[in-house]
């Protein structure tokens, strides 16, 4: 499986000036987990990856690719997965690899897991450098801010075997206007909103 973050039509850059109804913006920082995936078969079979919480990251483009094992010749019918780290894992203390407090993903065990970070700047933000910073997370009712995507796979959308999954920001932005919100830094009421409309960013091309 793989990554593509895009905004609209065209593939998400660094540097780039991107316009909505309401704000003009530059998106500087996107990372996400991405948890509990399965691939579903026409058969009702599923496989899941080796490993269960993946990191993405638009900085590093290795995170991208996620190893699914073979299909053995069956049609893949859905892709499901969780945005974010499930509350089993963030009350268990410090964790290595992709959940790595080191990765800037971790609040502490009150808070758990960052979801999703989104982070840029605007001039419609009123911040200190324009900047906008939406940190998506928590893990206890009623902010709990796991928000699980399940996508129908058609036969033509997949190629050379890789489901390519898109995260496009820009159905995110259309969203939002930043003048309003612009700065989620804890869980919370704002911080849901944000995740529901996160689900929005994914699909299958």
């Amino acid at each position: 499986m793989q990554i593509q973050f895009k905004y609209g039509a065209s593939p998400l850059e660094h540097n780039k000036k991107y316009m909505t109804k309401s704000d003009t913006l530059e998106i500087e920082t996107v990372k996400f987990y991405l948890s509990n995936i399965e691939i579903e078969f026409d058969d009702k079979s599923k496989i899941k990856p080796k490993n269960n919480y993946y990191l993405i990251d638009w900085d590093n483009p290795k995170s991208f690719f996620i190893p699914i094992a073979s299909r053995q010749n069956k049609i893949v019918s859905k892709v499901t997965f969780n945005i974010g780290v499930d509350s089993t894992a963030s009350v268990s203390g410090a964790l290595s690899g992709n959940l790595d407090p080191t990765n800037g993903m971790y609040w502490a065990w009150q808070s758990g897991y960052i979801n999703m970070k989104i982070e840029g700047k605007s001039n419609s933000c009123k911040t200190r450098k324009n900047q906008f910073q939406f940190h998506l997370g928590g893990y206890l009712k009623p902010n709990y801010a796991i928000r699980k995507i399940e996508i129908p796979i058609q036969k033509n959308q997949i190629q050379n075997e890789a489901i390519k999954v898109i995260a496009d920001l820009g159905n995110l932005f259309s969203e939002i206007s930043l003048k309003e919100t612009n700065s989620i830094m804890i869980p919370g009421k704002a911080a849901m909103e944000i995740a529901d409309l996160s689900a929005k960013i994914f699909s299958v091309e």
